[in-house]
């Protein structure tokens, strides 16, 4: 058996303009000084990571390793999940996600396709680097709008969509096999990939390519309904990192699941900070242990209510007391009989 590391943070949500958010030396201290062992990198936050010059630039890396730790942390993963969700985009969605990309691919959605699959290679190439094996990303979407159809979808619109899904992620996974990375992608409402039946759709379709794999994240399943301590049971293999994050689902007699367009405060479904929510952490902590999940345990703090320093405080102690250091002997080795093959026999008659 083995014990999962952490506690780590996903430094996104808490990057900002001033010290020491605006910065990665910054970062990792704070992160260190409320007791993470970790940090999860975005890649786009040019404050805190150069991603060019970390694919590029095996001494660059060297220096951003000795930074984390010097500050007594170390890098989880890298996140590629604003260029992932490039890869594949709905024209719906156009102007909104072309404030994600570089500003010359903008109102290009062809050569900001090719950025995007360009940026998350160059992730790829910036975990060989760094010697990490895991980068967590979203797939995007094509086929989302659909998702509850009407009038009714025409026939082969998802297949389609999943198909060119493929087409773009298959290559890429290929590229990261060659840098020795796994890919984790977040099952996320509003991405293709949003719970077992569509990542199944597309790892079916690349082949059950070995680098195709899941950032599991539970708080997306309490807001599907979706039993996520068995999404473990079916998935234990593909499970490539750990989002901790916390949710809540409230439906009254008028909300439920698409919450009539409210804010996240008012929604009957919304993010929490640890131990705030809904979650049933001992149950996942000790089920991926059972299936001796050894990589990180990850914060990805979103609460519309609790102040961000209180849920990242609160985070590093909460995942610490839940992480389960696995034994290395039964509890009930004391009673053994230390009986042989001929001793069986007889205690079985035969």
């Amino acid at each position: 058996m083995k014990t999962m590391k952490g506690p780590g943070i996903l430094l996104a949500q808490f990057a900002g303009d001033t010290a020491p958010y605006n910065s990665l030396k910054g970062m990792a201290k704070w992160a260190a000084g409320y007791g993470y062992k970790g940090i999860q990198i975005p890649t786009w936050d040019g404050r805190l990571f150069d991603l060019k010059k970390a694919a590029t630039s095996k001494a660059y890396c060297d220096e951003v390793k000795g930074i984390c730790a010097e500050a007594g942390v170390e890098i989880t993963e890298l996140s590629t999940h604003l260029q992932g969700q490039l890869v594949a985009v709905n024209p719906v969605y156009d102007a909104q996600f072309d404030a994600f990309a570089a500003p010359e691919v903008r109102g290009n959605p062809k050569a900001r396709t090719k950025w995007a699959i360009d940026q998350v290679k160059m992730g790829a190439r910036a975990c060989r680097n760094l010697g990490l094996d895991c980068m967590v990303t979203f797939s995007g979407a094509f086929a989302w709008p659909f998702t509850y159809p009407f009038p009714q979808r025409p026939p082969g619109l998802i297949e389609t969509a999943f198909d060119e899904l493929a087409k773009r992620w298959g290559p890429i996974f290929d590229y990261c096999d060659e840098q020795g990375v796994d890919v984790g992608f977040e099952l996320h409402p509003s991405e293709d990939l949003f719970d077992g039946v569509t990542f199944e759709m597309l790892l079916e379709r690349v082949k059950n390519h070995p680098r195709c794999g899941i950032n599991y994240d539970p708080s997306h399943f309490v807001l599907q309904c979706l039993d996520y301590v068995e999404f473990i049971d079916f998935y234990h293999d593909r499970i490539f990192a750990f989002h901790v994050k916390d949710a809540e689902f409230n439906p009254t007699g008028k909300q439920g699941v698409y919450s009539g367009y409210q804010s996240w405060v008012k929604r009957a479904g919304r993010f929490r900070s640890l131990g705030d929510g809904q979650v049933d952490f001992g149950a996942i902590f000790s089920k991926l242990a059972e299936y001796d999940y050894d990589r990180w345990a990850v914060l990805e703090w979103e609460c519309a209510l609790k102040h961000p320093e209180d849920g990242a405080r609160e985070g590093a102690e909460f995942i610490k007391a839940h992480i389960i250091r696995v034994t290395e002997k039964a509890f009930d080795d004391f009673a053994d009989a230390g009986t042989d093959q001929k001793a069986n026999r007889k205690l079985l008659g035969i």
